[in-house]
């Protein structure tokens, strides 16, 4: 359905580039995704892939502090970065004629930022991430449910037990000479995708990326992850945890270990939990929040992740004083209730799933962004046209066996929040 072409070149420093010609706006876009997220940090060294993407908007050799944003702005662009369990994603957006200097950026930065980091700045960004913390995760309402939830679904020696910010010790405890040492380690051309697609022309993109990262050293082969990569098809039990915080009502989440995001049978996971909370006609918001009126909001959605297993995580909030038993019945209900899935539910997930995925496609950059993540996932850029194909290919059969196999009570992590004043 998809036939967005591309040119791949390997550049003899290992950086790999993926041009995808548009010219229908004159405008482009640079998405530079490198293999570091939170798996693959060490024990007492967590949250350092996200901040060190922090560290890198704080200058380079040729960059002073702040400039990156402030010149892709001035050229009418914009930029950002995010960083991910398994990935760190830097992109901007900018006219097609400005293309260079968003190269120049990404160029100098990935080759001479160690030259411009010092103590100051990392002291200034490592407050900037506990405060994001403390906003994010330990101040706001259900905030540290990922860190409770990772925990109960993956075991301590999995890289995904822990959150992609990372515990406040480790953060606080980063220095100087950590900081280079991951700079070194990750940060490298054989350690990237760039991908430009818009307004550029394939050959010019090759000379240009040739100029500015042409000269930049490879590193060292990436490490292994560290710990284990499989704990298995499900977590084996059921295990439970109660918080008593300051929320406003009662929710109950319900996670489950299931295939990662290299398995076809996560497109299975992935429209399953399109089928229970992706709009009004969703069963959970049809059965819970309509008719039986015992829900505020219902949520569910499966992480795209790699390393060994990923995991589905649904949620329901009740209202005040609603009984926390209630709750997590009538979502475990609704739950074994897809073994009894119907060909219109599924259909009606798979076209909602096709047209989220041609709305990002629409756009430049969240297009850049899919054709990088497939390169740097699979080895393949154009994997992204055939996405439509692996959803279409999921059955009524394989998401009722997907429900027995992996809903049941031996693969469940379940966190109940309630208010302090219901303790």
């Amino acid at each position: 359905m998809l036939s967005i072409s591309t040119e791949q070149v390997v550049l003899p420093n290992g950086l790999t580039l993926v041009v995808a010609p548009d010219r229908s706006v004159p405008v482009v876009a640079v998405n530079l995704w490198y293999g570091v997220g939170s798996k693959h940090e060490r024990a007492g060294r967590t949250g350092f892939a996200h901040l060190f993407e922090h560290m890198m908007f704080q200058g380079s050799a040729h960059i002073p502090k702040n400039e990156h944003f402030e010149r892709v702005e001035r050229a009418g662009g914009s930029v950002n970065a995010t960083t991910w369990f398994d990935r760190t994603n830097y992109f901007e957006t900018l006219p097609a004629h400005h293309l260079e200097l968003a190269l120049w950026l990404e160029s100098d930065r990935m080759g001479f930022l160690i030259d411009a980091i010092d103590q100051e700045k990392l002291d200034n960004q490592r407050d900037v991430v506990m405060n994001e913390r403390r906003q994010r995760y330990d101040n706001q309402p259900y905030g540290d449910w990922d860190e409770r939830m990772q925990a109960m679904v993956f075991p301590p020696e999995h890289p995904y037990h822990h959150t992609v910010i990372g515990s406040m010790e480790d953060i606080e405890a980063a220095t100087l000479t950590d900081v280079q040492e991951f700079f070194r380690t990750y940060y490298r051309p054989n350690n990237a995708v760039l991908t430009l697609a818009g307004d550029v022309d394939p050959k010019r993109a090759v000379e240009l990326v040739e100029r500015w990262f042409g000269g930049l050293p490879g590193g060292d082969p990436v490490p292994p992850v560290p710990g284990i990569e499989d704990p298995g098809a499900v977590i084996g039990e059921t295990v439970r945890s109660r918080v008593h915080a300051d929320v406003p009502l009662p929710r109950v989440y319900l996670g489950a270990r299931v295939p990662p995001f290299t398995d076809p049978e996560f497109y299975t996971a992935d429209l399953a939990t399109s089928i229970l909370a992706d709009g009004r006609a969703s069963r959970l918001y049809r059965r819970l929040v309509r008719e039986e009126g015992i829900a505020r909001d219902v949520v569910s959605f499966a992480f795209p992740l790699l390393h060994g297993r990923t995991f589905m995580l649904s949620w329901i909030t009740g209202y005040r004083g609603a009984d926390p038993e209630e709750l997590e019945s009538a979502l475990v209900r609704e739950l074994e209730a897809l073994s009894e899935v119907t060909e219109a539910e599924l259909e009606r997930a798979v076209a909602l799933a096709e047209t989220q995925l041609l709305r990002q496609v629409e756009r430049l950059g969240s297009r850049a962004d899919l054709l990088s993540m497939h390169q740097l996932y699979f080895g393949d850029a154009e994997r992204l046209n055939s996405e439509v194909d692996r959803l279409r290919a999921v059955t009524p059969e394989r998401v009722r066996a997907f429900a027995e196999s992996h809903l049941g009570a031996d693969n469940r992590a379940i966190l109940t929040y309630l208010p302090e004043e219901d303790q």
